[in-house]
Formats: C-alpha cells, structure tokens, sequence
C-alpha cells in the first residue's frame, strides 16, 4: 500500500504540493473534521479529481458539533477516493449512492439508518470498501455479491449475510473488525485472498478455515482466541501476526512452510510453547515480546538457518539485557 500523506483542515489548496506528492507516490487525502470547506474550495478538489486517480481522495470526518450534510458531495462529482467515517450523524446519506467515479468507499456513520445503502448501483464497481460499525446491526450486507470488482474489503461489526463476501472471487484483502459468532467457512471461496485480518471480536479458532493462499495473516486482541492448530493450513504464509491474546499458549509449526519469513507474537501473557521453528526454511524476523515461554528450553530448539533476526523481550530490564546479550552470541540481530 501506498504511504498516506493528510492534508487537514486546509485553509487553501495547495495544488503543487499536492500535485508533487502524487508524482512522489504517495496517498494523498485531503481531510475535513468541520465544515470550512467553501464551493470554491471543493471546486479545486473536483478538478484534482478528476486529473487523479484513487491516489487522491477526499475525507470528511468528526464534525462532532453537528450533522454531517452528505449533500455536500455533489460538489466533488470526479471523487474516486472518498471517506465519510468517524462520523456520529448524517443526513442526505442518498448523495454518496449518486458518485459515478467511485473507486474506493470508507463509509463509517454511527448512527446510520440506511441500512440497505449497499444496493446502490454506482458502488458495484467499487475496488475498495471500508464498513464501520454503526449502532444498529440491521446494516445488510447481502449485495456484496455484485461487487465483482472488489479487491479490498474491511467489515467493522456487521454480521447480517455476510456469507456474500463468498462471492467476491478478485478480493485480495479481507479485514473482519468486532465480528463475532459467525462460521468462516465463506473465507474457503476466496482463492485470490493474500492478506486476511482479524481485530477484536471474539472466537476460539480459525479451524473453519481450510487449505488456501493467503500470506499474510493478523490475529489482534481476538477475545476467547485459544488456538491455531490449523496454522499447516496456512501453507503459503509470509507474514504472521499474533497480538493482545490472552488465553493462546503454545503454537506449534507441524508442517515444513517454506514461505513464512517474518513472524511476531506480541503481548500473549499465556503463551508457553513455540516449537517446529526448524520447519520455517524461510524464517528471516521472529520476534516475541512479553509471553510465558521460558527462553532457556525455547533457545535449544534448533531454528533455521535463515533467521537473522531474533528479538526476545519479557520486558524485565535485568533479564531482556542477558537475553540480548546470549542472542548477540549466537549472531543474531535485534533489528
């Protein structure tokens, strides 16, 4: 993804500096916490639309003091890129489903009513959707099925039918936020899947999840989380992410994975057990930071010849200094 450069609260636009920032490859958003945005000035963000693609796009967020008029979007009709998040109220949500040039949609109303607001016809050829939560959890995602078009997808709280996500076969990247008590079986359809995360909520296990392509994997403060014994489903992983797990204990590498190269495991106070590192052949970056594994028997196991980095943290001064010092020994870096 490309670095995000935010431009907030702009008394004027900068058109060369934006400009310059795009040629560098950067994200560029242009963002509003309240509305001192003029006709004037939207007319200069509807023209840098219209040059730019999704690279560029415009946010409004927070005005915390009032109702946020998505009427106002009708000013910005070339927008590819468009957040509408953070956001309490709204009124007029019927603007948004009027944007022909819709690439990329982040759409986080709290108290939104429009609940069937994904039937609008202009955002089936969305390539990117961002759903935050909303008070209500009628939120229908159902129409999800006819974004063929979609690569990248982050749900934030919404559960109802959201076994259409089965249907997206181009998506790339899949984000499950707060999402609980649903089966995953859906993920199993998804063959072009790379990245798949999952943010708070709640469940026990990612065994639903049969063989797949997925190389990247982020399991985050996932309440009741307590195993991945499927992990040797998980053969074309690279990257792997376990943070903020409280009741996970050990994890064992059963299976030669010749892909992983970067894991992390991070704040999981419970965990006790990390074996069958030998079968990482790729493993470059393992880093453990505040477990219950105790590092005498973890270091005697053998590790693969690849690991350059190993960091071992138990966050004990004393102790992380005589680790680090043992590490150094044995040729490996902190970073």
């Amino acid at each position: 993804m490309k670095p995000q450069k935010r431009i907030d609260n702009p008394k004027k636009i900068d058109r060369r500096l934006i400009e310059s920032q795009l040629k560098n490859g950067d994200h560029i958003i242009v963002q509003f916490s309240d509305t001192v945005y003029s006709d004037r000035m939207l007319s200069k963000l509807n023209k840098l639309c219209a040059k730019y693609d999704k690279s560029f796009s415009i946010r409004f967020y927070g005005h915390y003091s009032k109702v946020f008029d998505c009427k106002v979007v009708q000013k910005i009709p070339n927008v590819k890129s468009l957040y509408i998040d953070c956001i309490i109220k709204a009124e007029n949500v019927d603007y948004i489903s009027k944007l022909e040039n819709l690439e990329r949609l982040s759409l986080g109303i709290y108290e939104l009513k429009e609940t069937e607001i994904l039937d609008s016809e202009n955002f089936k050829k969305l390539t990117e959707l961002i759903i935050g939560e909303t008070k209500t959890k009628a939120f229908n995602l159902s129409y999800l099925k006819e974004f063929k078009s979609l690569k990248f997808l982050i749900i934030s709280g919404h559960t109802k039918n959201i076994n259409s996500v089965s249907e997206l076969t181009k998506l790339e990247y899949l984000g499950l936020n707060s999402i609980s008590k649903v089966k995953l079986g859906f993920i199993n359809s998804l063959n072009k899947l790379k990245t798949l995360n999952f943010v708070l909520g709640g469940r026990e296990n990612l065994d639903e999840i049969e063989e797949n392509n997925i190389e990247e994997l982020q399991i985050i403060r996932v309440r009741g989380f307590n195993s991945l014994r499927n992990i040797s489903k998980f053969s074309s992983l690279k990257t792997l992410l376990i943070e903020d797990q409280i009741k996970m204990e050990q994890l064992d590498f059963d299976k030669a994975n010749p892909n992983l190269t970067d894991f992390k495991l991070i704040n999981c106070n419970t965990f006790k057990k990390l074996s069958g590192i030998s079968n990482l052949s790729s493993l470059k970056h393992l880093r453990i930071y505040k477990t219950a594994i105790d590092f005498d028997s973890f270091i005697k196991q053998p590790f693969p010849e690849s690991l350059k980095i190993l960091a071992f943290y138990t966050t004990k001064s004393k102790i992380d200094k005589t680790i680090r010092a043992r590490l150094d020994e044995l040729n490996y870096t902190e970073h």
